[in-house]
């Protein structure tokens, strides 16, 4: 995706961040900070045990945001947790409260950085795969690995390819000073408290977009400072934001069910817990040709749409026409090129037995919907409502 503007609003404790592309609003996400963020480390108290599947088990942890987090017991890598209740365990969140679960969080804890990633319970150095120059990134990799101290690990990020070897290298002790410091207050707070709290996210979305962006706007100064320092174009200072560029009212439409397709049919989008169900009407096409040209048309825009509403986990897509696979396979191919640079790891499984063209995206914040909306108390969830 080629994002031209992001906006920057703040309200109170919580703040919004939107990307527009040449569409308009493609992006939208809304940060509170009383609650725990995806990415923040806190040293946590083990209040209940309980069993899960399989003989395995779990544990509800409290990490001062007011909700009870999920921590599994087992983790790749790492030995199995064997705790007991008021033991205190340092937990970084790796998925953020949605609806009615709280966050889930793990020990493996990851500092993620403008060119690396530190692992301090891996023991190995890669690349992204996305990083072009072969040779460059093999090169950084060795000369990472030589400045290793003892047993950790590192990852390259994509935005690596494109800098200093001098710039990447002295990234590692910053963040291994990030960890450090971690551990020391863990030795010294008491549970439950904030350990580490990963910068402000408005300056990922600019280093994830900076080659297209046009503008960036923020609400203050100081902001706008921060935000010069990693990009060279224009930044802006502009109070209420959201309201300014519409994006409200595009938040609005987003949470609508049905979306109209310009050719005449529409798209039914259904959030359940177990999966999202996406329906694709053709309208009053019948012939094969208009079938083809509207479950193309389809495909993308349903691409946007799982950007801009941040759906996540199962996503099952009945298109439009014959299921069969000579028919789906030019879908299924934009599918892939649509969501190719999604920030949110996205697979395209391809077509089921059934028919249905199956998706499986990375969960890593609430979706719009549940951000904006609870569950409807008369009805138990059948409908949504605004809090």
């Amino acid at each position: 995706m080629k994002a031209q503007r992001i906006v920057y609003d703040r309200n109170d404790e919580a703040f919004g961040i939107a990307v527009f592309d040449e569409k308009g609003l493609a992006e939208v996400d809304i940060y509170n900070e009383n609650r725990a963020i995806e990415g923040n480390v806190y040293l946590g108290k083990i209040i209940k045990k309980i069993n899960l599947a399989n003989d395995k088990y779990g544990f509800l942890v409290d990490i001062g945001d007011g909700h009870e987090a999920f921590l599994n017991s087992y983790e790749p890598a790492l030995k199995e947790a064997n705790m007991s209740e008021g033991q205190s365990v340092v937990v970084q969140v790796a998925q953020e409260k949605r609806a009615e679960k709280g966050a889930k969080v793990v020990r493996n804890v990851q500092l993620v950085g403008t060119y690396l990633v530190y692992c301090p319970f891996k023991f190995d150095v890669e690349a992204s795969r996305k990083i072009e120059d072969v040779e460059k990134a093999e090169k950084y990799i060795k000369s990472v690995k030589a400045k290793c101290i003892g047993q950790e690990g590192w990852i390259l990020r994509t935005i690596a390819g494109e800098a200093e070897e001098a710039q990447v290298l002295a990234e590692m002790d910053v963040l291994r000073a990030y960890y450090e410091d971690i551990r020391k207050k863990a030795r010294t707070l008491s549970a439950p408290a904030l350990l580490y709290a990963k910068e402000n996210p408005l300056i990922e979305y600019v280093r994830r977009y900076k080659d297209s962006l046009n503008e960036v706007v923020v609400d203050t100064p100081k902001l706008a400072e921060e935000v010069s320092a990693v990009f060279d174009g224009k930044v802006t200072t502009q109070k209420e934001g959201f309201e300014e560029y519409g994006v409200d009212d595009a938040i609005i439409d987003a949470l609508e069910r049905t979306v109209k397709l310009k050719s005449g049919g529409n798209l039914q989008i259904e959030e359940t817990r177990a999966c999202v169900a996406i329906d694709v009407d053709s309208g009053s096409k019948h012939n094969v040709g208009d079938i083809d040209s509207l479950n193309i048309e389809a495909a993308k825009e349903i691409a946007r749409q799982i950007r801009l509403r941040n759906l996540a986990g199962k996503i099952i897509i009945d298109f439009a026409g014959s299921s069969e696979y000579r028919f789906m396979k030019n879908v299924i191919e934009c599918l892939e090129e649509e969501l190719a640079d999604d920030a949110c790891h996205s697979r395209v499984l391809g077509l089921s037995r059934a028919g249905n063209i199956e998706i499986l995206r990375q969960r890593r914040r609430p979706s719009l919907r549940d951000l904006y909306t609870v569950e409807c108390p008369t009805c138990s969830g059948t409908g949504r409502v605004e809090p």
